[in-house]
């Protein structure tokens, strides 16, 4: 019986489909239909046009909108989030596969699902490691310069089908040097299309809504249209195409779109190919993931519910393997989309599926539509899209909070903007990592006194506290590791020189949560020094597991001073002493 008990909780714990779908009735089917709806009128062309930003062709943007909502139902753990195609993700895909330089459409659609594929192996074993927490080493200011900056990319690398000319380029300067280089072949019809279409999808963002509500429309019928926006948009500039015959007078359209279900694909094992994609397909899973579980939480806590980092990444590795052996690409959870679907009252991740079913009935019956769709209008919805992303404030934020803060996301800005997506990513990390090496190798230590007529203790710097000069009592302020145990130890021994008769030093350790190897060495070698200036080492509010640690090594039988158990039992036991 506690076998199957644990192997049902264990089946619970990879599927939540499991836990979920017990309690599913008619009302939430209702409530997920009507959401898969307007996500899926949102989805389409939304899909399309980030294909052709990664560079691919436009039917894999519908095969990743299909089986891997499939997978997320299955083992995702956020009622509201909605996987597929995203404008960052696709961007550094296309980045990857373009360092491949690759021409064959074959090839480059095989690397495209071979690293999804890549994505989605390292994000599922992640989770089935409980790896979440490695997330947490992205600083949300790095985090939040790199999407301004990849915002800014993404609008600029569509401008050439706004203006219907050719341009390449990975950075900001390549990008603009090529759209001045070729501007006076500038389609004056593909503009109008493209200036047109980006004013026509700000204006629903903001006016549509209110617009139908004074014609007397109810607010959900309205909220649904105005997502509908971008639907509106491509009807209307297809038709004009078709009707006026503007593919003839140079106007860029998508062409021949496949019509049918995603086809049963594998991603390649070659060696060579997965070298070459490892460390693309790593920065992928950990932007992605960090971009949908910041997603899922925030709407999650919105209805007091909660996600499972650990687990989200095995959902999103499911989601990405799926894309893989689908004839997509790499995937993650949206936020615009990841709203809509809130908002329209989506319950469980059940909307995903049925928004699955949504874009595969598109791919079977709505393809050949697409055909004379201008790609001057896939351009102008992801500009409109990701222009939303862009947000400068967070310079100005980091600036009045913290210098430091505010040099790691210019840094990750400049970077992004001038060498690139995946050298702009690499340094996100490796500024987040090192400032958090940074921030806790000189952690704060504060000399803290007793306030007169309490047993607290407080900074002397700021408070007017009790001291005597052969007693002195640190707070360490931050755990005790490799990175800041040289520190402390020059902390100590620069407060020793002086020419006060200190006697007694109490290190108070109410806020260290760790003590390694390398920080036990450096207590040992304080303690043997302050012993050798007859002067002794106590430690007061020690944490027990810190304790428990201390325990198991020599540290406490060499130890001059005593433990105390709180900072004013020190101060009572010493404070005679120091007379």
């Amino acid at each position: 019986m506690t076998q199957k008990y644990s192997l049902k909780r264990t089946a619970e714990r990879y599927m939540p489909i499991l836990t979920w779908g017990k309690d599913y009735n008619r009302t939430t089917l209702s409530a997920d239909v009507l959401a898969a709806v307007i996500v899926t009128i949102m989805l389409i062309p939304q899909s399309l046009a980030y294909a052709l930003l990664a560079g691919l062709p436009a039917e894999m943007g519908l095969y990743a909108s299909i089986l891997p909502l499939v997978a997320y139902a299955i083992f995702g753990t956020s009622r509201a989030l909605a996987v597929g195609p995203v404008a960052v993700v696709s961007l550094m895909t296309a980045a990857a596969i373009g360092n491949l330089g690759l021409s064959d459409p074959a090839a480059i659609a095989l690397a495209a699902g071979t690293l999804a594929f890549i994505s989605g192996v390292m994000l599922t074993v992640m989770g089935i490691l409980r790896l979440g927490f490695l997330a947490n080493f992205l600083s949300h200011p790095v985090i939040a310069g790199f999407i301004t900056a990849s915002g800014i990319l993404i609008a600029t690398s569509q401008l050439k089908h706004i203006f219907g000319i050719e341009a390449h380029g990975h950075t900001l300067i390549e990008l603009i040097r090529s759209l001045l280089h070729t501007q006076h072949l500038t389609n004056p019809i593909t503009l109008a299309i493209g200036l047109v279409t980006i004013a026509f999808l700000f204006w629903v963002r903001k006016g549509l809504k209110p617009l139908l509500l004074s014609f007397g429309l109810s607010p959900r019928l309205s909220d649904m249209l105005a997502k509908a926006g971008p639907v509106g948009a491509v009807v209307a500039t297809t038709l004009a195409v078709f009707l006026f015959d503007l593919e003839n007078k140079g106007v860029k359209i998508v062409g021949d779109v496949p019509m049918g279900l995603p086809p049963a694909t594998l991603p390649s094992f070659s060696p060579s190919l997965w070298s070459q994609l490892f460390v693309s397909a790593l920065l992928i899973s950990i932007i992605g993931f960090v971009e949908s579980v910041s997603v899922a939480q925030t709407l999650a806590a919105k209805k007091r519910q909660r996600i499972v980092p650990d687990q989200e990444l095995v959902g999103l590795g499911a989601s990405n393997i799926a894309a893989a052996v689908s004839g997509g690409y790499p995937v993650t959870g949206g936020f615009a989309r990841s709203v809509v679907n809130f908002d329209a009252g989506a319950e469980t991740p059940a909307a995903g599926a049925f928004t699955a079913i949504g874009i595969g009935i598109a791919a079977l019956v709505l393809t050949p539509l697409l055909f004379f769709l201008p790609k001057a209008t896939l351009a102008a919805t992801i500009i409109v899209a990701v222009l939303s992303l862009v947000d400068f404030s967070i310079l100005t934020h980091a600036w009045k909070y913290s210098k430091v803060d505010f040099a790691a996301v210019s840094a990750t800005i400049l970077l992004t903007l001038g060498l690139g997506v995946e050298v702009g990513v690499t340094a996100g990390v490796l500024i987040s990592i090192g400032l958090f090496l940074y921030n806790t190798s000189r952690p704060h230590v504060a000399e803290v006194g007793l306030v007169p007529g309490t047993q607290h203790f407080r900074n002397i710097l700021r408070h007017e506290v009790e001291t005597h000069p052969s007693l002195v009592t640190l707070r360490i302020d931050e755990s005790l590791y490799f990175a800041n145990a040289a520190f402390l130890q020059d902390y100590v021994y620069d407060r020793i020189a002086c020419d006060q008769p200190i006697r007694n030093i109490v290190l108070m350790c109410s806020a260290v949560n760790e003590i390694d190897m390398s920080a036990l060495e450096s207590l040992e070698a304080i303690n043997q020094r302050l012993k050798d200036l007859e002067i002794k080492l106590h430690l007061s509010e020690v944490k027990g597991p810190v304790m428990d640690r201390l325990q198991r090594s020599h540290f406490l039988d060499d130890l001059t001073g005593e433990i105390f158990l709180s900072q004013y039992d020190a101060h009572s036991a010493l404070w005679p002493k120091a007379i």
